[in-house]
C-alpha cells in the first residue's frame, strides 16, 4: 500500500469502492514531527478561505483522500517551501501525513491525477474569482487603489515555441508568457490573468481586468455622489510607464476610473522653489520626508491631468501624472512610489514559492482568430532599430571630425577622404532605413494565428493546473502576510518577521491529541534565543484566541512553545 501506510481497513475499503466518505483525520501522539511548525499557519489559511468555497467548485471521486486533505497538503507544503510536487518524492510521506491526521499523504502520481481531476473544467477560475470577491469584501479599504503589473514567466521547455518577450530582470528577449497581477497597496494579491498572446497592458486592463473589477469590487462611492461630482472617481489603477496613453486615460476617466502612472514625457525641470517638504507615512508604517510639487498639465489629446513631481537629494525630478482630481498630493505620491511592494511580491514568490515553475507539461490550442504580432513586421522593426543605432554612431563620429589641429596641407587630404567615406556610409544607411520603413508600412502589424508561417506556429501552455496552484500560492502568501502583521507588532525586529516565519514553518513540533478534552496541541520547541521565544509566545496567544478546529474533527487546536508553557 506504499511507504508509511497504517490505516489498512480504510485504504482497502477505498480501493474496492466500499467507502462513501474520505478518511477522517485521526491524530496520533507524535514527537519531533518534521515541519510540524507549519501547522501554526492553519488558522490563517482557514480564515483566508482555503476550504471555505472549495466544495462549491471542486468534487473528487470516492476515495481515501478528501478534498480538504488535498488542499491542506498543497497549502502546507507551499508554506514549508517545498518547491514542486515532484520534490515530495524525497520527503517522508508518513511524516507529512501526521500533520493532516492521516497515515501518509498521496504519492506524487496520485496527487497529480487528483489535481488533473479538479482542473478539467473552469473550477479553478471560478474558485479564484470567489476568493477574490471574498478578500475584497472583507477589506474594502484596500481596494480603492490597485496595482497592476505584468510578470514575464520564462519558458525553457521544448513543447512549443512561445513568442519572445523582453525579460527586464535578465535583460534578454526570451520565450515566455505574461501574467498580469492585481495587488493591493501592501502587495497582497487579488487575482492574476495569464496571457499567452500579450496584447499589452492597456488591452488587458480594458478587456480583462476592468470587467472583473466592475463585478467584484465593493461599492466605494455611491452613485449619487458620482452624479453630483463629475470629477469624482470610483477607484484608482496604478501602473508603470507601459500604461501611459492619453487616449487610455480619457477612456478610463469616462468610466470614472482614475489612473496613476509615471509621465513619459515630463519636459523641463521645475524650479526648486516650487517643491515643499512633506512628511508622509508609507503603507508599511514608515514615515519619510518627500519634496513634492504639483501643476496642472495638458496632454496631447487636450486632457487635463495633475502632474506631481518628487525632487530627490541629488536634484533628480521624478514626474507622475494622475486623473484623480480630488485626493491630496501626498497620498498620490505615496501610492506611486510604493509600487515596490508589488515588485517585492514578484521577487518573494519567485524565490520562496516557485512562482515560475510549471505544474504540468501539457499545451492547449490557441484560437485561429487570435491576433498576434506579425513575425515579418517584428523582423523589419528590429532591423530598423539596429540600423538607426548604427546610423547614430556614424553621425556622432562624423560630427567629431574637425580640422582645428590640422594645419599641414598633407593632412587635409586624408581628412577629406575620411569625411567623404563617412558621408557615403551615412547616406547608405539612411536609404536602407527608408526602404525598411516602406516595407514595414506594407506589412500588417498583427495577423491571425492561422496566418502564421508553419515554423512560427505555437500553442499555449496548459493554464488550468497552473491557475489552481497559483491560487493556493496566493492563499498561502496571504496567510503568511497575516501572521507577519501579527508578529510585526510584537517583535523588536519587524523587518525580519518573514525570516522568523520561514524558520517556524520548518521547525519540528510535537503533536499531542486529547480526544477526551477535544484538543490537538501543537508544541513547538524553544527557539535559538529569548527574543524569538517571546515573539512566538505572543503569536501562540493570538492563535489560541481564534479557537480553530482542525477540519472534519472536533479537535480545538492549541499552540504552545516549550513543554512547561500553559496554553
Amino acid at each position: 500500500m506504499g511507504m508509511g501506510t497504517s490505516y489498512t481497513e480504510a485504504r482497502v475499503a477505498a480501493s474496492v469502492g466500499g467507502q462513501d466518505e474520505p478518511a477522517v483525520p485521526d491524530f496520533q501522539a507524535a514527537l519531533d514531527v518534521p515541519k510540524g511548525g507549519v501547522l501554526f499557519a492553519l488558522p490563517a489559511l482557514l480564515v483566508t478561505g482555503l476550504l471555505e468555497f472549495s466544495t462549491r467548485f471542486f468534487k473528487l471521486p470516492k476515495g481515501y483522500y478528501g478534498l480538504d486533505s488535498l488542499l491542506l497538503v498543497l497549502a502546507l507544503t507551499t508554506l514549508a517551501r517545498v518547491k514542486s510536487i515532484e520534490s515530495l518524492r524525497y520527503s517522508a510521506p508518513g511524516e507529512w501525513g501526521k500533520l493532516i491526521g492521516l497515515d501518509r499523504i498521496p504519492e506524487v502520481r496520485t496527487l497529480r491525477s487528483k489535481i488533473k481531476v479538479l482542473t478539467q473544467d473552469d473550477g479553478p477560475q471560478q474558485w479564484s474569482a470567489e476568493l477574490c470577491r471574498h478578500w475584497m469584501q472583507a477589506a474594502p479599504e484596500h481596494t480603492g487603489i490597485l496595482y497592476i503589473d505584468g510578470h514575464v514567466r520564462v519558458y525553457n521547455g521544448q513543447q512549443t515555441k512561445l513568442p519572445r518577450h523582453y525579460v527586464a530582470r535578465q535583460k534578454l528577449c526570451l520565450r515566455a508568457t505574461t501574467d498580469y497581477w492585481v495587488n493591493a497597496m501592501d502587495g497582497q494579491p487579488f487575482f492574476v490573468i495569464n496571457k499567452a498572446i500579450d496584447g499589452g497592458m492597456i488591452k488587458v486592463i480594458e478587456n480583462d481586468i476592468l470587467p472583473r473589477l466592475d463585478k467584484d469590487l465593493p461599492i466605494l462611492v455611491a452613485t449619487k455622489e458620482l452624479q453630483a461630482d463629475p470629477l469624482l472617481h470610483r477607484f484608482t489603477l496604478v501602473c508603470d510607464r507601459e500604461s501611459y496613453s492619453p487616449a487610455f486615460f480619457k477612456r478610463m476617466k469616462k468610466q470614472r476610473v482614475a489612473c496613476l502612472s509615471y509621465h513619459k514625457y515630463p519636459g523641463e525641470d521645475w524650479r526648486e522653489e516650487e517643491f515643499q517638504r512633506c512628511e508622509v507615512q508609507m503603507p508599511s508604517g514608515e514615515k519619510v520626508e518627500m519634496r513634492l510639487a504639483e501643476r496642472g498639465s495638458c496632454l496631447s489629446n487636450n486632457l487635463w491631468v495633475r502632474e506631481i513631481r518628487k525632487l530627490t537629494q541629488r536634484g533628480h525630478q521624478t514626474s507622475l501624472i494622475c486623473t484623480d482630481y480630488r485626493s491630496e498630493m501626498a497620498p498620490m505620491a505615496i501610492a506611486m512610489f510604493s509600487r515596490w511592494s508589488q515588485e517585492n511580491f514578484f521577487k518573494y514568490l519567485r524565490t520562496h514559492y516557485a512562482l515560475d515553475r510549471l505544474i504540468d507539461y501539457g499545451t492547449e490550442e490557441i484560437s485561429d482568430t487570435a491576433q498576434v504580432v506579425n513575425p515579418e513586421y517584428r523582423q523589419l522593426d528590429s532591423q530598423i532599430r539596429s540600423s538607426n543605432a548604427k546610423l547614430s554612431r556614424l553621425l556622432a563620429k562624423f560630427g567629431s571630425l574637425n580640422l582645428e589641429d590640422t594645419i599641414e596641407p598633407a593632412k587635409v587630404e586624408p581628412y577629406l577622404k575620411q569625411k567623404a567615406a563617412l558621408q557615403e556610409e551615412i547616406e547608405c544607411f539612411q536609404k536602407q532605413i527608408n526602404t525598411l520603413k516602406e516595407k514595414r508600412k506594407e506589412a500588417p502589424h498583427h495577423i491571425c494565428v492561422k496566418d502564421l508561417p508553419e515554423d512560427e506556429r505555437f500553442e499555449q501552455l496548459s493554464t488550468q493546473s497552473k491557475h489552481f496552484i497559483d491560487t493556493i500560492k496566493m492563499i498561502a502568501y496571504r496567510a503568511e502576510t497575516a501572521m507577519a502583521n501579527l508578529l510585526r507588532e510584537k517583535t523588536t525586529q519587524p523587518d525580519n518577521v518573514r525570516s522568523l516565519l520561514r524558520g517556524l514553518y520548518s521547525s519540528e513540533a510535537n503533536l499531542i491529541p486529547d480526544y477526551e478534552k477535544g484538543t490537538l496541541t501543537v508544541q513547538l520547541h524553544h527557539q535559538a534565543n529569548r527574543s524569538l521565544d517571546e515573539a512566538i509566545h505572543r503569536l501562540c496567544n493570538e492563535l489560541n484566541a481564534t479557537e480553530t478546529q482542525f477540519p472534519r474533527t472536533n479537535l480545538r487546536m492549541i499552540f504552545k512553545l516549550g513543554s512547561n508553557q500553559n496554553p
